[in-house]
């Protein structure tokens, strides 16, 4: 008989444009497989990852794509019955898989799983740790939601044995509503703040509660579960758990505390004491409390795993980051323009608590298009007002989508800025990119910070403001 090579195994993912399902293209490409794709639309910064990789994507759904019919196909959790390919996959009986399966079976078994949960911070987390673990030359593998700014990649397989991943709340598809997070078999669990987010999927902060409860009841006697002591509600729930726990924070209790906070335009240090001893002070590139709770969890992980502290502080102060996370797009006129992925309130008034203090005596503006499904409801209604007490300019845009939306379901953007005015903020709503591209143009002075946030890709205001503003001061000067 004569002899040849076995065909390579053929995976197709439907939703590859995705920031998990790139990542998670990228995992199997290396790996040695086949990997083809289909999404609705593709954009960057991950349809640069997939032509770089060179995989065979397609913009929209077409049965041809299943043609010949692929070894196993991954549906990603934005796809719903009625897409094309979805269908065709159930009539032909093709096998299918979830991404936090397909996860949990090919690249955690041996692996020490690491596993980043909370509702913020995840991505940030994530990428410090992976970070970290790689600059000590532990060679981790990692599957990160975002693009971390210190890797080619939001994905390695690595051959070390921690394996880092983002730990989801959200649902993992159509077929299977738990949570991504219940798939990932954490050896060790990085918990933030809890609260109430994806209103599309849980009713309230109870079900929340609930699904972390589950979560770190995973975790195994032998593992570790390190938790933000200060919120109340993740206090509760890392009672709950079985495993060893520790826990940083700001706050007196905290077994890791931060002290002696300070940062600037460059960044943040503090002082880390364990158990009130001294362990050392690190400095970050990265500004804000946020980051400091981020790296506390980064460092007490990366100590559980054996990393000596010189070089987690060492690893800590070399991070820069991920983008879309305060990312600094560019100065034109003397204004500068950052962009962030903000999707809840207590992420947008972190932010800008941030940008006040890294860019003390400057007018601050703050530029909101609602696209997450939980600024897009009306749950934040009344809340989500004081989140921008440290703007001095506020501009809010329609809901995105919101015709899919009741308007008894919806946020008032009108009513919104009216409540913004009423707590002494100057506050306009403007509906469109372009009409808020016109205000900024015109309106932003030199010294001015603009932050623009949203969790999608706002018509690529953010560049397009710098673009603006470029123009207005080569016609100013006659450059």
């Amino acid at each position: 008989m004569g002899g040849g090579t076995t065909p390579r195994e053929h995976l197709h993912l439907l939703g590859i444009g995705g920031t998990g399902m790139t990542a998670l293209a990228g995992l199997l490409h290396e790996s040695g497989a086949r990997v083809t794709g289909s999404d609705r639309r593709l954009y960057p910064p991950t349809s640069a990852i997939l032509a770089r990789l060179g995989l065979e994507v397609h913009e929209g759904f077409a049965l041809e794509h299943l043609e010949p019919a692929p070894d196993l196909v991954v549906i990603g959790n934005a796809m719903s019955r009625g897409n094309a390919e979805v269908e065709e996959v159930l009539d032909r009986r093709i096998p299918y898989v979830s991404m936090p399966r397909l996860i949990e079976d090919r690249f955690l078994p041996g692996r020490h799983s690491v596993v980043v949960a909370g509702t913020h911070g995840k991505t940030t987390t994530t990428s410090m740790l992976a970070w970290v673990l790689t600059r000590a030359g532990r060679d981790p593998g990692f599957l990160i939601g975002g693009a971390p700014v210190d890797f080619e990649s939001p994905f390695r397989l690595g051959a070390g044995t921690p394996f880092v991943l983002e730990g989801d709340e959200y649902d993992t598809a159509f077929f299977d509503k738990g949570p991504k997070f219940m798939h990932y078999r954490p050896d060790t669990a990085l918990l933030g703040v809890v609260e109430f987010d994806h209103a599309d999927i849980y009713r309230d902060l109870d079900q929340v509660t609930t699904a972390f409860l589950r979560f770190v009841q995973l975790v195994p006697r032998r593992g570790l579960l390190v938790y933000h002591t200060d919120p109340a509600t993740t206090r509760e729930i890392a009672a709950r758990a079985p495993s060893r726990r520790e826990s940083y924070g700001f706050s007196t209790d905290a077994l890791w505390r931060a002290e002696s906070y300070a940062e600037g335009p460059d960044g943040a240090r503090c002082r880390v004491r364990r158990a009130g001893e001294p362990f050392g002070e690190i400095e970050l590139r990265v500004p804000g409390r946020h980051n400091v709770l981020n790296a506390l969890a980064t460092l007490v992980t990366a100590a559980d795993l054996g990393v000596p502290r010189d070089e987690i502080v060492a690893g800590l102060a070399s991070f820069r980051g991920v983008r879309r996370r305060l990312e600094r797009v560019g100065t034109a006129a003397g204004v500068t323009v950052l962009d962030d992925f903000a999707h809840h309130p207590t992420a947008i008034a972190e932010t800008l608590r941030t940008v006040r203090a890294s860019h003390p005596g400057r007018r601050v503006w703050a530029v909101l298009e609602p696209r997450s499904w939980s600024l897009r409801r009306n749950v934040f209604q009344e809340r989500l007002a004081e989140s921008f007490d440290a703007a001095d300019r506020v501009v809010i845009s329609s809901v995105f989508g919101a015709e899919s939306l009741a308007p008894a379901e919806r946020l008032d953007p009108e009513r919104l800025v009216t409540a913004i005015g009423d707590r002494g903020r100057e506050a306009e709503f403007l509906p469109t990119a372009d009409a808020i591209l016109d205000r900024l143009s015109d309106a932003a002075r030199s010294g001015d910070v603009i932050v623009v946030m949203s969790n999608g890709g706002f018509d690529g205001l953010p560049r397009r403001v710098v673009e603006a503003l470029a123009a207005r001061r080569a016609a100013a000067t006659g450059a």
